[in-house]
């Protein structure tokens, strides 16, 4: 401050960076390109260019370019017929008003499997972009202990979480 009069930090202070701009747009383009790559193969990317990092450099560099390591949401296994579908009732019904939906009762059952995969698995994204078909994880239900559960909503509130025990053909109509 005595010398310039001034609390700005001016260029050439602290260390270089070890990444160049144009190997970070690289590693960027890679990881949103394929967003479940690991820091393993980007440390392998980084290494054919000539460039040895730590971890927290390669994190620091895709954090200033907007990508942070997150869990992918998972969402059920869509076939093509399966989102035209939905595509039509959503355009069938675009001019119901508030009345129309305030009497609809929503409801859907789900089953939890008790064993399963549950390792964690991460995704690079950025900040708002969590519904990118891409970055989810698509499951399917599979053999091994589970429960059934049914539920529902509508516009004045949540109905009650019911436990399944047996088909779900038959107690349909108890649970209502």
């Amino acid at each position: 401050f005595k010398e310039t009069e001034s609390v700005v930090t001016f260029n050439g202070r602290g260390r270089n960076c070890k990444i160049s701009e144009s190997l970070a747009r690289k590693l960027t383009r890679t990881v949103k390109k394929n967003p479940r790559i690991t820091s393993k193969e980007l440390f392998n990317e980084c290494s054919d260019s000539g460039v040895n990092i730590s971890r927290s450099t390669l994190q620091r560099t895709l954090h200033k370019n907007g990508l942070k390591g997150y869990r992918p949401r998972k969402t059920p296994l869509l076939k093509p017929i399966h989102l035209k579908k939905r595509l039509y009732f959503a355009n069938q019904h675009l001019d119901k008003d508030d009345k129309f939906w305030e009497s609809i009762l929503w409801s859907d059952e789900t089953k939890l499997e008790l064993f399963g995969h549950m390792d964690p698995e991460f995704v690079w994204r950025e900040r708002g972009k969590a519904f990118d078909s891409k970055k989810h994880l698509a499951t399917v239900k599979h053999r091994g202990g589970n429960t059934m559960l049914w539920g529902c909503f509508a516009a004045s509130g949540i109905g009650n979480l019911v436990k399944i025990d047996g088909i779900m053909k038959k107690d349909y109509i108890e649970i209502f």
